[in-house]
């Protein structure tokens, strides 16, 4: 009888996971005294960022890291294309208050707006629009002036550490399964005294609501266009969270030229924002100067993502993919959003290259253009390569991907990895994990994370892993900022990253079995996962 019942309860276990110490070590050597993790990153941010998809950073970037492939050794390098729109690039920005005092300004062009064409200067005034009342009011009023687009908003004091790592208790809490698994109160975590600052009740996001992009954009394009007829010479938005010098600001105008462009467009940090609306509501004349240069890309509409392998052996035909993206907001250098992740994935490949390992599945690298518009890239390269979530029709391909695995919130180190649901590959990530103990990865939840890339491949069926990762500055001083530059980079961090991931592609590389599958989605008319 015992015999009996044991042979029932065993196959519930599962076979234990081949977990190769003796590889393990070798990429551990490789990658903690030989680590170019941060030289990546250095050429990704100091020489070529920011890298806004569309635009000659995003080029370059692109063209650099095919060439690295390529000297590594990597096989089938290249530029796989996908529609995108039209590209945008700035090349000089300066902003000065000139009365009542000379100030020069923190701030940086925001994104699809139209340059100044020289030097203007103007009466700044304020001008809050959201809505037809709102233009009819301020129709006849605005030409030639220089617009703020809110209303002062006083600065809280932030009251949080804006470096900070996941404790032993958040980690634990993390893990409990929740019911059912909701999205990762650890996926973009902003502080409650640095979330957005002032603006329209209708563009304020509400946790946990539906956010409506199309009417938010419909609304966006009739203000533009008001703006523009109205002769506004330029347009100021303060940075819409954050303090101490910041700026955070989203696109004014969009990659679509059939849209009305709005006036030449800014965003400030908050500190000068204010003081400038301060002076205007205690009616002291303000004079404003800037001088933008901003161009269209008109020539080309396709971006596209950078893809090479390392081929695989027994089993070359089935396919380990790793992923992050390469493009960036067009402030500061891209550096924790994501060049990180960009040098960590690239720095796997390097390492399992190096070390000449021989893998029975083909391992592929993809650098995704086009993510902060909406994961345009790993959509389009979903769509092609596996199956399009509006029709799921299953492509040859998407049977030989086993799984792929995605590096993007910020420069964290690896605190474990979310399922996606998909429970079935806890023993599994528990096993591979488990030598990396000693480095702080330990935690592996059944919630959902959403925002980047892993969701293009789950949104068709296939295993899609984002890891967790400390939250570091991410949320509080780099997302989408001025200050996403180099130096918030954080060395050790991303060497253990780099180790962990290069790791874990040769072991799914290497199982006797394909990971895992939840069941087939039903086809939906719109993707998910917008950032």
């Amino acid at each position: 009888m015992k015999l009996f019942l044991l042979a029932l309860v065993l196959p519930l276990l599962g076979a234990e996971e081949k977990v190769d110490l003796r590889i393990i070590n070798r990429i551990k050597t490789e990658e903690f005294q030989n680590s170019k993790v941060m030289e990546h990153a250095f050429y990704l941010t100091d020489v070529y960022g920011p890298r806004l998809a569309g635009s000659p950073g995003y080029k370059a970037a692109a063209d650099w890291a095919a060439r690295e492939m390529e000297k590594w050794g990597l096989t089938h390098v290249r530029l796989e294309r996908f529609t995108f729109g039209r590209g945008w690039t700035n090349s000089r920005f300066v902003a000065a208050m000139k009365e009542p005092q000379y100030v020069p300004l923190i701030g940086a062009a925001r994104p699809w707006s139209p340059g100044t064409k020289g030097p203007v200067a103007g009466e700044a005034m304020i001008a809050q629009i959201c809505n037809d009342a709102d233009m009819e009011n301020f129709k006849g009023k605005l030409k030639g002036k220089i617009v703020l687009l809110q209303r002062p908003t006083p600065v809280v004091p932030e009251t949080v550490v804006a470096m900070r790592r996941l404790t032993d208790a958040e980690l634990a809490a993390e893990a409990v399964a929740p019911d059912p698994s909701p999205r990762s109160p650890f996926s973009y975590p902003i502080p409650a005294s640095n979330r957005a600052r002032g603006g329209c009740p209708a563009e304020q996001r509400v946790p946990g609501q539906p956010y409506d992009r199309d009417a938010a954009q419909k609304r966006r394009n009739k203000i533009n266009k008001f703006l523009a007829d109205e002769g506004v010479l330029v347009a100021i938005s303060p940075s819409y969270t954050g303090q101490g010098g910041l700026v955070f600001s989203s696109a004014a105008g969009t990659r679509d030229d059939k849209d009305p462009l709005p006036p030449p467009s800014v965003a400030l940090t908050a500190e000068h924002y204010d003081r400038i609306a301060r002076l205007i509501q205690r009616k002291q004349p303000v004079r404003l100067e800037f001088d933008i240069q901003n161009r269209f890309i008109d020539d080309t509409r396709d971006s596209f993502n950078v893809t090479g392998e390392i081929a695989g052996s027994a089993k070359k035909d089935e396919l380990i993919m790793l992923g992050a993206h390469l493009d960036s907001w067009s402030f500061g250098e891209g550096a924790t959003d994501n060049a990180a992740g960009c040098a960590v994935m690239m720095e796997a490949m390097r390492v399992l290259k190096t070390l000449d390992l021989k893998m029975a599945r083909t391992v592929r690298i993809a650098l995704w253009g086009g993510e902060e518009e909406g994961l345009l890239g790993s959509k389009a390269y979903v769509a092609e390569h596996f199956a399009d979530p509006a029709d799921m029709k299953l492509k040859p391909e998407h049977e030989k991907l086993s799984g792929y695995f995605n590096f993007d919130n910020g420069t964290g180190k690896i605190r474990g990895v979310y399922l996606q649901g998909n429970d079935m590959m806890r023993p599994i990530f528990e096993q591979w994990l488990a030598p990396f103990k000693d480095l702080g990865a330990t935690t592996v939840t059944i919630r959902n994370t959403t925002g980047t890339d892993h969701l293009s491949f789950d949104a068709v069926g296939l295993p899609g892993f984002q890891f967790i990762q400390d939250p570091a500055e991410y949320s509080s001083r780099t997302h989408h900022s001025n200050m996403d530059v180099y130096d918030r980079l954080q060395t050790s961090d991303l060497v253990q990253a780099s180790a962990i991931v290069a790791s874990i592609a040769y072991h799914a590389a290497m199982r006797d079995e394909m990971l895992a599958r939840k069941p087939l989605p039903k086809p939906t008319k719109r993707g998910e996962g917008r950032k």
